[in-house]
């Protein structure tokens, strides 16, 4: 009994093996082509290996990574507005599916983060803009700098910055980044956007209780707690923790 039922199943699938090779495209596509490979609908194996699934090397035989977007496989020019893919240029190896799913369908077979950031070269990786919309929620919006500044490769989120080992958001100072970073470069800041401040005042405020070292704020002042500036417990990285204070004038 036991050798009837191995016998039938070594003929059932002996059967799909060749219902998979002589009929692929019926038996295991996983949806039709896209239309520029539509030509290949009767030809699996022109992209495909037995076993192997799509290697790279299928692809580029046909797709010259320097002549994507500015050619087709036929060396017939593309039109203008396709623009030279830099981004192909700058790949440190050739990972063509990471990328790519050429039937409707496959994208829910693949395994989830096959792609990886770190086969771009440095200059893409910075550029997230190339390859990324820019989010447009409110906090995103009015920002103007660079993604890799709050943002790494690995993940979206969390993000990486945290901005309270600078300064602390409170009730007092629930500003817009634009207010405190008016430029592109969020190394930089003012505190002259809000209240009183203007350099004039600020510089003679402090030079009056002998305090030098008033262009650096977030050195002392790292939230609304006016005490504790005085007392010198700013929390600034690199900030001199000594009182700010000069006995001799």
């Amino acid at each position: 009994m036991k050798r009837s039922i191995a016998l039938l199943v070594g003929i059932n699938l002996a059967i799909i093996a060749v219902l998979v090779f002589a009929y692929p495209r019926q038996t295991i596509a996983p949806g039709t082509l896209i239309a520029g490979h539509a030509s290949l609908a009767e030809d699996c194996f022109a992209c495909h290996v037995p076993f192997r699934g799509t290697p790279s090397r299928k692809c580029v035989a046909c797709h010259k990574g320097n002549d994507i977007g500015v050619t087709t496989t036929k060396g017939k020019p593309l039109p203008a507005r396709k623009s030279p893919s830099t981004f192909h240029r700058t790949l440190k190896a050739n990972d063509c599916v990471a990328c790519h799913a050429d039937h409707a369908g496959v994208v829910a077979l693949r395994p989830g983060g096959r792609f990886s950031h770190q086969s771009l070269g440095e200059a893409t990786r910075r550029d997230c803009n190339a390859c990324h919309a820019k989010p447009a929620d409110t906090l995103h919006r009015p920002l103007s700098g660079p993604c890799h500044t709050c943002h790494g490769t690995e993940k979206w989120r969390p993000a990486t910055f945290d901005h309270t080992k600078w300064f602390t958001f409170d009730r007092d100072h629930a500003a817009a980044c634009s207010v405190c970073h008016t430029q592109a470069d969020y190394r930089q800041y003012t505190c002259y956007g809000c209240h009183e401040h203007t350099p004039g005042k600020i510089r003679a405020e402090h030079i009056e209780e002998g305090i030098r070292d008033y262009e650096r704020c977030v050195a002392c002042h790292r939230n609304a707690d006016k005490e504790a500036a005085e007392r010198g417990q700013g929390k600034w990285p690199g900030a001199s923790k000594r009182k700010h204070h000069d006995d001799d004038d």
